[in-house]
């Protein structure tokens, strides 16, 4: 938490103390922690928990809920479809839509303030996932030339930066603070590949930017959150990999307490925000494992080589079961963008490989209760067994859920 969340917050002793805007949100982070963090204060953050659990437990209870008929494409089927690019099409639509929405709340002024639940509404955009649309805008808004927009989530409102550019582009280079910005934003990204490929720390990446354009004005921008110790990780497997070196690493498994040492083949890293994996040959297992970088405590590359087995390539969850989910109406659009096949009645079913029981009950009880397991079985029992322990072990099982 430290790591990761460390410039949210503060701790005193073994509490985490943060702000937050959304309850809904910190609810989803507790409950995807299974039982490793325990909501203390205010209480309706208890009491949210609690009814997100209620919830969770009754929906994988008895029966599941009867799916309607998906829709029909509106495309001929026979037509060779484009493979599906990382940002579905329609979300460039809404894009371009926000950033006039943007351009025209500014006017002929610079910035402007406006509430997130204008947004939300106008353009039917979760509230989770108001952010991910604004960084993304940030990256992409470049309108033709003219202008940049760069647009920031503060607690219940979205403050709006505006440029215009015409002779900056004729002067020596030099980045304005909203590119500044993009760049930061960039670092969040890949910086650690950057700087282990460069065998540079990122803060020296970062000075070296900094001395060809002119020093960054982030005063609005928070820090990347990529600790210098999974900087460090990113760099030992790079340079493992590439030196085809076995790895030895210290991990803690998701819903473990306790820490375990693995001999394993690196062979590839993946940033999946927010966490970096690192797709390997597990030694001790004999079998493709994926890890998260910020789940180790420590990798040591040894002196043993490997070489690349004969057909291997590591998808991370090779032998994974599938499960079958099905996505309620206030997430369905999302799970849209994400593969999910739409539904007549608003919902979105999905089927997902699952490599291990334990990272899917963290994911569903992350969605509180609105993604519901629908098969295998096994897994929906599970699923509603841990939400009914869980409110005991968070101390909220006796809270009375609001009617």
């Amino acid at each position: 938490v430290d790591r990761v969340y460390g410039e949210a917050g503060r701790f005193e002793g073994d509490v985490f103390v943060t702000e937050y805007s959304n309850v809904e949100q910190l609810a989803s982070w507790i409950l995807r922690q299974d039982g490793r963090a325990v909501p203390l204060e205010p209480d309706e953050l208890r009491r949210a928990v609690k009814e997100s659990l209620a919830r969770v437990h009754e929906r994988h209870s008895g029966d599941g809920p009867k799916l309607a008929r998906e829709t029909t494409p509106s495309h001929n089927a026979d037509v060779t479809e484009r493979p599906a690019g990382p940002v579905v099409p329609e979300r460039f639509a809404v894009l371009q839509s926000l950033l006039a929405y943007l351009l025209a709340a500014c006017g002929e002024g610079r910035d402007a303030v406006i509430p997130a639940r204008e947004l939300v509404e106008r353009f039917s955009i979760p509230e989770e996932e108001l952010e991910e649309h604004l960084q993304l805008l940030n990256l992409v808004n470049f309108g033709g030339g003219c202008y940049t927009v760069y647009a920031e989530l503060e607690g219940d409102t979205v403050r709006v930066d505006k440029e215009l550019y015409g002779d900056t582009f004729r002067l020596p280079p030099r980045l304005t603070p909203l590119e500044a910005r993009a760049i930061r934003l960039a670092l969040e990204f890949v910086g650690p590949m950057i700087a282990a490929d460069a065998h540079t720390p990122l803060d020296r990446v970062r000075r070296k930017l900094e001395e060809t354009f002119g020093q960054f004005e982030l005063t609005q921008t928070p820090e990347p959150h990529v600790g210098s110790e999974e900087e460090q990780l990113v760099a030992t497997f790079t340079e493992a990999i590439r030196d085809r070196r076995i790895v030895e690493v210290e991990y803690q498994k998701e819903g473990e307490q306790t820490w375990s040492k693995r001999l394993v083949e690196p062979y590839s890293l993946e940033r999946k925000l927010p966490n970096w994996q690192v797709h390997t040959w597990d030694r001790m297992r004999e079998a493709e494992r994926s890890f998260r970088l910020d789940r180790m405590r420590n990798a040591a590359i040894t002196d043993e080589t490997y070489e690349p087995r004969p057909g291997f390539e590591p998808h991370g969850l090779r032998d994974a079961r599938t499960a079958k989910v099905l996505y309620t109406k206030p997430i369905a659009r999302w799970a849209v963008e994400r593969g999910a096949h739409p539904l007549k009645d608003g919902t979105a079913l999905a089927e997902m490989p699952v490599g291990s029981p334990e990272w899917l009950v963290g994911e569903i009880l992350f969605y509180r209760g609105e993604a519901i397991v629908l098969e295998p079985e096994d897994l929906r029992t599970r699923i509603a067994q841990r939400a009914k322990e869980l409110a005991t072990d968070l101390g909220v099982a006796r809270l009375r859920i609001r009617s």
